[in-house]
């Protein structure tokens, strides 16, 4: 993986008209690029913070489908709790000790962004870029990452494609056991289960729900139910079939937290796996992992999750 310098850019904007119904847009100042649909904020990269993420998260109607806390506080019926949880990100509690969920210290610093893409597909349009990473514990870097946004815009479903490709800067890198991390998204309060103003519902892939589906394994879960508006909504990240121990773990809490981790398999007390789920990376070797968020307006039957699943496993 080559190491790039990060290339300032005051305003970068590329822009173009995919359809009579949809334009998107790509927007870069220094580490950040919001991604605007019709003109209007979809989501935004952050590459300025601590771990790089995307918020907002917007609904086909406009409404916040993530929490926004911490970027903006006070919103009603949001908690305050847990400041690490920002929008829709990734990293992990333990790589070689070291703690990329919680701690100061440990950052995931982007270096830079580029290989800006629009295309139009039947009628559908995307946009997609790539961000070079750099892990850093203690201003050290200790792993390095290309990752790859494509971002879809389909009528009222929308769907965000992460391709995550990681390879150790010395002789090993190792992702501990444990249930903080991976692949993460915090919705807005409205889509939780518990709260002032929650009235929200989780399924899995086999048809697990609710509390039960912590800590066990599926194909795909999804936080469905109203908006801030009262409009129904459903947030799912989806597992690809060649992802390392798939089908995934998730840490999917009833206060709005779901993560797709396929390191915390005693962390999650799954006793029909032998041993510990710490994964070694050595020198030379790469992991890559691919996960989509789908976003639709709609019913979770309207959704139609499992053929998404098909669609996405299938490499489309």
């Amino acid at each position: 993986m080559r190491t790039l310098n990060l290339t300032f850019a005051l305003s970068l904007l590329s822009a173009i008209s995919l359809s009579a119904d949809v334009t998107i847009n790509l927007k870069q100042e220094n580490k950040n690029l919001k991604v605007l649909v019709d003109g209007k904020l979809f989501t935004e990269y952050h590459g300025n913070t601590r771990v790089p993420c995307l918020y907002p998260l917007m609904s086909h109607s406009g409404t916040h489908l993530t929490r926004q806390y911490p970027f903006v506080k006070g919103v009603a019926g949001e908690k305050s709790d847990h400041p690490h949880h920002t929008g829709f990100w990734f990293t992990h509690g333990n790589v070689n000790g070291h703690d990329f969920w919680h701690k100061d210290d440990c950052k995931i610093v982007t270096r830079s962004l580029g290989e800006f893409k629009v295309s139009k597909h039947k009628d559908q349009a995307s946009a997609s870029f790539t961000a070079e990473l750099a892990w850093e514990a203690k201003g050290k870097p200790i792993l390095l990452e290309k990752r790859q946004y494509t971002i879809t815009i389909a009528g009222t479903t929308s769907h965000v494609d992460v391709t995550s490709s990681m390879e150790p800067v010395g002789d090993k890198v190792t992702f501990g056991d444990t249930k903080e991390g991976s692949f993460a998204i915090r919705t807005a309060p409205s889509l939780r289960l518990v709260g002032e103003v929650a009235k929200g519902k989780i399924t899995n892939s086999e048809g697990v729900k609710d509390n039960d589906a912590w800590g066990k394994r599926a194909r795909w879960v999804a936080y469905h139910g109203p908006d801030s508006a009262g409009t129904p909504q459903v947030i799912a990240i989806l597992d690809h079939n060649k992802n390392l121990r798939h089908p995934t773990w998730w840490h999917a809490r009833n206060y709005g937290l779901l993560t797709a981790n396929p390191f915390g398999i005693r962390a999650f007390r799954d006793n029909s796996v032998k041993g510990s789920g710490d994964f070694h990376l050595n020198k030379g070797q790469s992991l890559t992992q691919r996960y989509r968020l789908l976003l639709h307006e709609g019913s979770l039957e309207s959704a139609k999750i499992e053929e998404a699943w098909t669609s996405f496993a299938a490499g489309k």
